[in-house]
């Protein structure tokens, strides 16, 4: 653990400003001491309250807003994040939305609006931060955040899982391009599984995500942050995609056919 704040690493967490998966990250990066620039879209009071939160137990932290599926935001995004606390050494991608919705009813704007946000942006997000780092000597790390179901989709969610399931592909492509520039800046996924179930979710829906299960239990987000840690932690992984999901992916109940987690 950091404990010099001067000379605390930095590290952008997208998706961030709501009480959700990339919130529970973002805190536990801070309690391993590294300086946390929080990325928010439109939860700017929850935002500011993070930040105030970790500030309070004495490390750096600054809430930064942006659409990540626009470039020039993106290139803002870390143009003020590197202006406040002169580097970046870490970004983890959480902003996503999900949106459910039956295979009639969706949209182009529905597709459009996933892809842009899901896939486009962890992809400028991930080489924004990878060019960087490569000039870096000590390199730096990102870790981006898929689904579990991409290789196993449930109903309901048509638009979303193929958004999804781009982010495999954008993380072992910029592992591969980085470390051609700097062997030190690695790349890494996490898919997580039953972590944070909607809290709208009927009891026999939520029942039968978890018995998909091996370990039959919900997980929480901060098994999502343990995995985090890890992955910008040991410097010998790189180009790894980790299920974080209980063994959802694995198991052979057949919970997947219907429209749970």
């Amino acid at each position: 653990m950091m404990t010099n704040k001067e000379n605390a690493k930095v590290a952008l967490v997208t998706g961030a400003g709501k009480r959700r998966v990339g919130n529970v990250i973002a805190r536990m990066l801070a309690a391993r001491g590294y300086q946390i620039a929080l990325h928010y879209r439109r939860s700017a009071e929850a935002a500011e309250e993070t930040v105030r939160e970790i500030q309070s137990q004495g490390v750096r932290a600054r809430a930064f807003q942006a659409d990540v599926s626009r470039g020039a935001e993106v290139d803002r995004l870390f143009r003020e994040t590197l202006d406040h606390f002169g580097r970046l050494d870490v970004l983890v991608t959480a902003a996503a939305v999900w949106e459910p919705k039956p295979l009639e009813e969706v949209t182009e704007d529905d597709v459009r609006r996933q892809f842009e946000i899901n896939a486009l942006g962890t992809f400028l997000c991930c080489r924004k931060a990878g060019l960087i780092m490569v000039k870096q000597p000590e390199g730096g790390a990102i870790v981006t955040i898929g689904d579990w179901a991409v290789a196993r989709p449930y109903p309901g969610y048509s638009a979303y899982f193929p958004s999804k399931g781009a982010i495999p592909a954008i993380t072992r492509t910029m592992a591969v391009e980085l470390a051609r520039r700097n062997p030190a800046v690695r790349v890494n996924c996490i898919l997580p599984g039953p972590v944070m179930l909607p809290d709208d979710l009927s009891q026999e829906d939520r029942d039968q995500a978890i018995a998909g299960t091996l370990v039959r239990r919900e997980g929480r987000p901060e098994h999502v942050g343990h995995a985090v840690v890890f992955l910008v932690e040991n410097d010998f992984v790189t180009g790894v995609c980790l299920p974080v999901d209980g063994g959802r992916t694995i198991a052979d109940g057949r919970g997947d056919q219907r429209d749970v987690p």
